[in-house]
């Protein structure tokens, strides 16, 4: 594997793609994983430990939760991401253990800073639509690359893609790099899945031209 990609997604959408209600989904953008773009299970007998990162847990929970299980945990997700992306990376002497793993995906998140990035950029979940296009070229403006955003493909009785992963892509020294161009690996590029929702219809790069960026379902009481 050549890059790393960090991967965050929307709540909203997450519940939307899983046909999940998921009560009181985060309105702000969480984190999905950190993965290599052409590995997968690397050591299937590196086990997830919970209490390797349990001082790690309040952040976890805040900036990485379970969305669709809402497990009080949310180990289940974690465990998935460690064994499936995070033993693979493992390489790295940066990522080389659970602890360093999730650690550094906090950092990274905290860097990047998505939501705040998108707030300042003025886009917001709304009932407009927005162009791919120009949501690309307004992060790809802020972070000096060009991320990748992955959609969920219109339904029956929709007429619009919508918004629910966004990528940014980083060398093995963790220098941000380009996830768009010539050569990046089709399967990633095609399709991503959410963790363990194996009968889902999956997400897709979005198609260039208008997309909905779902606001948050409004809290009933």
């Amino acid at each position: 594997w050549k890059k790393l990609i960090m991967v965050h997604h929307w709540p909203p959408t997450v519940c939307k793609e899983a046909e999940n209600d998921c009560s009181n989904p985060p309105d702000y953008w969480t984190i999905h994983g950190l993965w290599a773009d052409k590995a997968e299970d690397c050591n299937r007998s590196w086990h997830f430990n919970l209490e390797e990162i349990k001082d790690l847990l309040p952040e976890m929970k805040m900036y990485w939760p379970d969305v669709i299980h809402r497990s009080p945990n949310c180990s289940h997700f974690w465990k998935h991401e460690w064994e499936k992306h995070g033993t693979c990376v493992a390489q790295l002497a940066t990522l080389s253990s659970e602890k360093k793993y999730f650690s550094k995906i906090l950092d990274l998140y905290k860097q990047l800073d998505l939501n705040s990035v998108l707030q300042k950029l003025g886009i917001k979940p709304s009932l407009n639509y927005y162009q791919i296009a120009d949501i690309k070229d307004a992060l790809a403006s802020i972070y000096g690359v060009m991320p990748k955003v992955q959609c969920l493909p219109p339904e029956k009785n929709e007429d619009v893609q919508t918004i629910g992963q966004i990528e940014l892509c980083f060398t093995k020294d963790l220098v941000l790099e380009n996830c768009t161009h010539p050569g990046f690996p089709a399967s990633l590029k095609q399709k991503a899945r959410w963790a363990d929702e194996a009968d889902s219809a999956g997400l897709e790069v979005c198609a260039d031209g208008p997309a909905f960026y779902p606001p948050p379902p409004r809290e009933t009481r």
